[in-house]
């Protein structure tokens, strides 16, 4: 039978608390672009930052060229993958370094809750769509093919996206570097928030703006 679902209403207010911003002028297959992409938004924001990667391999690539850059801008970065710590001490630094940017897999933001100034900022490299492991391909054929893609990658932007307001008085902003991000799972984000599809530099101006008012 078809699951039971329910719903609340959230005690916040997304269409003054957040923005959604999907970048149309970076190419995610190009990884220097990628990196310039991480580092300009994290510097608009100041820290407070999240990168959310779809591939190890991704992140891990980006993080040498994104370290020198927050550097530069006397911003810490830490990194899973990368750095010899678990996730949940990589968390616990983030917390309490508010300037801090994190950059962790898909998987990470489960374990963030991270109220306040220390989290403002979200980026994904890509529309994180499940891996085509056999696991995943049974499931899909169980639960309903591309709809169950679907189901999966909306509960995990909706997820990530929960992560940036924990407080009434919080403010936070998404990113999806992605422009390949269809409409149709615009549903993940609360219904009144309107999305905005803009270039890096528009962008980065929105940030400042948005979270220096």
């Amino acid at each position: 039978g078809q699951p039971k679902t329910f719903s609340i209403q959230s005690p916040f207010d997304y269409v003054s608390q957040t923005r959604i911003l999907i970048i149309n002028d970076v190419n995610k297959n190009n990884l220097a672009q990628v990196t310039h992409a991480f580092a300009s938004l994290f510097k608009s924001s100041n820290g407070g930052a999240m990168g959310i990667f779809t591939a190890i391999q991704r992140l891990q690539a980006v993080y040498e060229g994104l370290q020198v850059k927050c550097e530069q801008a006397d911003i810490p970065l830490y990194a899973q993958h990368v750095d010899p710590l678990d996730a949940g001490t990589l968390v616990d630094i983030f917390r309490e370094e508010y300037r801090s940017c994190l950059l962790g897999t898909d998987a990470m933001r489960d374990g963030v809750d991270v109220p306040g100034s220390s989290l403002k900022l979200i980026v994904f490299d890509k529309v994180p769509w499940p891996r085509p492991t056999l696991l995943h391909k049974e499931r899909r054929k169980a639960f309903g093919q591309k709809d169950y893609d679907d189901f999966i990658t909306r509960l995990k932007l909706k997820q990530a996206f929960g992560r940036l307001v924990r407080r009434n008085n919080d403010r936070g902003v998404f990113v999806m570097l992605d422009s390949m991000l269809p409409s149709r799972l615009h549903t993940a984000f609360p219904k009144d928030i309107n999305i905005i599809k803009t270039g890096l530099n528009e962008a980065q101006m929105l940030i400042q703006d948005f979270l220096t008012d």
